[in-house]
């Protein structure tokens, strides 16, 4: 650092705190992120009724875009390892709202069948250029905050989700009733891509950072913060330890604790995407409410979960600042919350709508303060590898994209309930209790053997 930043009287007087608004930008980002996720479930029936997709054209559309993201975890990893999160997020924030554009020109294409090859290879080049996403927030965060605010930086980035959802939902509903289906995909493409310019003219390492004054990078990099980014604390870049890329991935994927983490993020992730994906059909089929009852009834775990996410984070960082062990800070809010979440358990045994919307509430809430994995990854992923180990972890948790609509589905077919279900849903959550208890163990940074 120069003499003239250091001998800066402001510097002396008062700490910058430039690490707020890198959250907010990722804030942003990460719900403009679940906002483009959201157009095709928004605009899909407009759009069935335009081009005549069937249920199952529309299911393999729906699911193009987990398969990329699945898929574009670990080379994503690598890419922000090799390359930095401030030119690989930009270039997947600038990709995935680009591809999000493009869906709206897909009416041009003539045929039904042409439009629907069209949507579904749109949909997969987004599920692939949004990997970096998650796992750039993580190493971000890593780099900008010190442990004892990680959690609550990690909390709030991730409850973006359900923001997205209260938030953004109602506005492309409303923009596809007054003015069609096109241009929810032209707002959002627009909107995505001036954020690509946004995070590049704002977005550096803290070491880096014009704003940042002496006394903030001292606090965070005392504090535990990776301030130089993904340079290694040596000065030696990470094109050395990239080359042994593979050997890296064993160690991670061998770790118990990492593994444990990993497996805690998939059953998390179930909760997820019960609420994404089967939610509102219960309530219309199951609780026999109606579309627009259903509509609004889905909005109230949205709120829960994001307002408990937030409190998550919260009790985590409080935890440490109280003197509670790391382990003892982020376990404590992830173990309680996932025991709430398995209360969804007891909607197979009430029949009154208020009580079934009450619990689910209260397992969203219960999933929101329990999801605390991101910063965990920051927490523990090796200093070299922060992107590669938040990718793999990203993967494991995504893959519930895939398996749990597919699972519920056949739950629901061969039973003609949704009680099997809410029960799978319910036992993940155990799941996830029993990972952090017996299997993770000790939280702490992995350190690579290179």
């Amino acid at each position: 650092m120069s003499m003239s930043r250091a001998a800066n009287p402001a510097d002396v007087m008062k700490r910058t705190k430039v690490r707020y608004l890198i959250l907010l930008l990722i804030f942003a980002i990460t719900t403009f992120n679940y906002a483009d996720r959201a157009t095709l479930s928004v605009t899909g029936s407009a759009m069935r009724a335009e081009f005549g997709f069937d249920a199952i054209r529309m299911g393999y559309i729906f699911s193009a875009f987990s398969w990329a993201y699945v898929l574009s975890q670990m080379p994503a990893g690598w890419l922000l390892d090799r390359f930095g999160a401030r030119r690989v997020y930009a270039a997947s924030i600038f990709l995935w709202s680009l591809f999000t554009l493009l869906q709206s020109t897909i009416g041009l294409l003539g045929s039904a069948a042409t439009a629907v090859t069209a949507l579904f290879v749109l949909r997969f080049a987004m599920g692939a250029a949004e990997a970096p996403a998650f796992p750039a927030n993580a190493k971000v965060v890593a780099s900008w905050f010190p442990t004892k605010e990680r959690g609550t930086a990690s909390a709030i980035f991730n409850s973006a989700q359900y923001f997205a959802a209260v938030v953004f939902t109602p506005l492309m509903a409303w923009l596809t009733h007054a003015f069609g289906w096109h241009h929810v995909y032209i707002v959002m493409g627009i909107a995505g891509l001036l954020l690509a310019l946004t995070w590049l003219s704002v977005m550096k390492n803290p070491a880096d950072h014009p704003r940042v004054n002496a006394q903030e990078l001292a606090y965070i990099e005392e504090g535990g913060g990776l301030v130089h980014g993904h340079r290694r604390a040596s000065g030696v870049a990470l094109a050395k330890t990239n080359s042994v890329g593979w050997p890296v991935v064993k160690q991670l994927l061998t770790n118990r604790m990492l593994l444990g983490v990993y497996l805690a993020q998939y059953c998390i992730n179930v909760l997820t995407y019960f609420f994404l994906t089967w939610f509102p059909i219960y309530l219309v089929q199951a609780r026999h409410m109606t579309i627009l009852q259903a509509g609004f009834v889905a909005s109230l775990p949205a709120i829960c979960g994001f307002t408990g996410g937030v409190l998550g984070g919260v009790i985590s960082d409080g935890l440490i600042r109280r003197g509670k062990s790391l382990t003892f800070a982020r376990k404590t809010p992830i173990v309680c919350g996932m025991l709430l979440s398995s209360c969804i358990i007891g909607c197979n045994y009430v029949d009154t709508d208020w009580i079934v919307v009450a619990l689910m509430s209260l397992a969203f809430f219960g999933k929101g303060i329990g999801a605390l994995g991101w910063a965990v990854v920051a927490d523990t992923s090796p200093k070299e590898a922060i992107g590669l180990s938040g990718s793999i972890f990203n993967m494991f948790g995504n893959v519930a994209g895939i398996v749990t609509p597919i699972v519920i589905g056949y739950l629901v077919a061969q039973s003609g309930s949704f009680n099997g279900a809410l029960a799978f849903v319910g036992i993940n959550a155990l799941i996830t209790v029993f990972s952090y208890l017996v299997i993770v163990k000790e939280i702490k940074r992995v350190e690579l053997k290179l």
